[in-house]
């Protein structure tokens, strides 16, 4: 019988990496792992326990596909299959996980508390007694008047932007800012609050690139 080429078995400091060819049919792909660990690659089954992950490629699998291909390796004696994972289930799982914008055109009023998972973008006001509330970045396109809290989540590289920056209080992670008199600059410029060093600090939003684009201006956070 001759060696197939649809998987490649890789060591790597975890343990074993099984690369598993997306395009040819899956019976054959079976087939051939069965193959290997029986016949040519008698010499994994030896010794102490090792960690196995399967990669496969973009071909899309159902939770059924996956258990076949677990129970193949695992019948092999000391191979303990980590995990079983496609680069489209990955793509979608990033998709899934990453927050989203949200655009509000509104005045927030005294008494209001708008909430959200992800960044938010306020067209209008934040007036004083209103709140925001999100886990990462807080835009405000107008006055922000209110309380502000990014990053409720605990994210700490976020920013809170306003066109006129007059707060009643800004927070991001666990640091709320100082009294605003100590650091409102009165210019007309849009501004936006950081954090640096653990402290909460303003710059214009023109120079948000420079912590955009250079990740070790929030060192210490």
């Amino acid at each position: 019988m001759t060696e197939r080429q649809h998987i490649m078995i890789k060591g790597v400091k975890e343990g074993l990496v099984f690369l598993l060819d997306d395009k040819c049919e899956f019976s054959a792909l079976l087939d051939e792992l069965q193959y290997k660990l029986e016949k040519t690659h008698q010499q994994l089954l030896t010794g102490p326990l090792v960690h196995v992950q399967v990669k496969l490629g973009s071909r899309q699998v159902t939770d059924e596909d996956k258990d076949r291909i677990k129970n193949v390796i695992r019948a092999q004696g000391n191979l303990m299959v980590q995990s079983v994972e496609s680069d489209v289930q990955q793509q979608q799982t990033q998709q899934d996980n990453k927050p989203d914008m949200k655009v509000l055109t509104s005045i927030i009023r005294s008494g209001q508390t708008y909430e959200h998972d992800g960044d938010i973008l306020l067209v209008g006001d934040l007036n004083p007694g209103g709140t925001l509330l999100c886990t990462g970045d807080i835009y405000v396109l107008g006055a922000l008047r209110g309380v502000a809290h990014a990053g409720t989540g605990g994210r700490s590289d976020v920013i809170i932007a306003a066109s006129l920056m007059r707060p009643t209080q800004l927070r991001i992670a666990d640091v709320i800012s100082r009294p605003p008199e100590e650091w409102m600059t009165g210019d007309s410029a849009m501004e936006f609050a950081f954090l640096s060093d653990g402290r909460m600090q303003i710059d214009k939003l023109a120079h948000l690139f420079r912590i955009r684009h250079n990740p070790i201006m929030f060192k210490g956070v």
